[in-house]
């Protein structure tokens, strides 16, 4: 599904971020991308979201050179991505039902579809008592689990979650991840985790990539410390 072939990315500074990246991810596959800070990470997020294009290489995702994408066709690929951020990114006026329901109004979805829609997410990610809160009157995980709902509601193949329990407690951050593994089993949607969080990739038996200085040093399964 998603495919980097030789890719290498350096800014206009001079600075290279990514160098020869050979990666492949199946569709419905979970997937840790680990490393320390500046390590390339964040620039494989950038490519994958169109926001950046590589110096060199191809980034192909089913079957779609995304250097071939037109400009006025990116918004459209972006639809397939559910994006997860450290800093929610959550409308402070707007209701945990309305800021999940806001992500289906820019895509032209009706109010019936929105409101056979919006519940179901809620009550997947645990929050139907919370439809009526407001951003200021949730935890930072509740706050995260919205974010969550709103990147699936418009039905992505592929979520990036990009560093998801940065700004949680750290005893809610097994639960988000656990929310993102059973989502990605449940509807086989793509799963990219971006973290720096050794001890809880390490819970999980899931394939781990790790980018160290712009290379992809290691791809396992299972944490840092198991073998391949």
């Amino acid at each position: 599904m998603i495919e980097f072939c030789g890719v290498s990315k350096q800014y206009s500074t001079g600075a290279v971020a990514l160098s020869d990246i050979n990666l492949k991810i199946g569709d419905g596959e979970f997937v840790f991308i680990v490393g320390a800070s500046g390590a390339g990470k964040s620039t494989l997020i950038k490519l994958l979201m169109c926001e950046e294009q590589p110096t060199d290489g191809k980034i192909i995702i089913d079957d779609i050179d995304l250097a071939e994408l037109r400009h006025r066709d990116i918004p459209y690929y972006r639809r397939q991505l559910g994006i997860v951020f450290q800093d929610f990114r959550l409308l402070p006026n707007k209701t945990v039902f309305e800021n999940v329901a806001f992500a289906m109004r820019v895509t032209g979805k009706s109010n019936r579809e929105i409101a056979m829609k919006v519940p179901k997410l809620l009550d997947m990610v645990e929050l139907s008592g919370k439809a009526k809160n407001y951003p200021n009157q949730l935890s930072g995980g509740e706050m995260q689990r919205v974010a969550l709902a709103r990147a699936l509601v418009n039905n992505p193949k592929i979520i990036i979650a990009d560093e998801p329990t940065g700004n949680i407690d750290p005893s809610l951050s097994f639960e988000i991840m656990s929310l993102l593994a059973g989502i990605s089993k449940r509807g086989n949607i793509t799963v990219i985790v971006v973290t720096h969080e050794k001890e809880l990739v390490d819970r999980f038996n899931k394939r781990v990539v790790v980018i160290h200085e712009g290379a992809v040093m290691s791809d396992r399964k299972g944490g840092y410390g198991s073998e391949k």
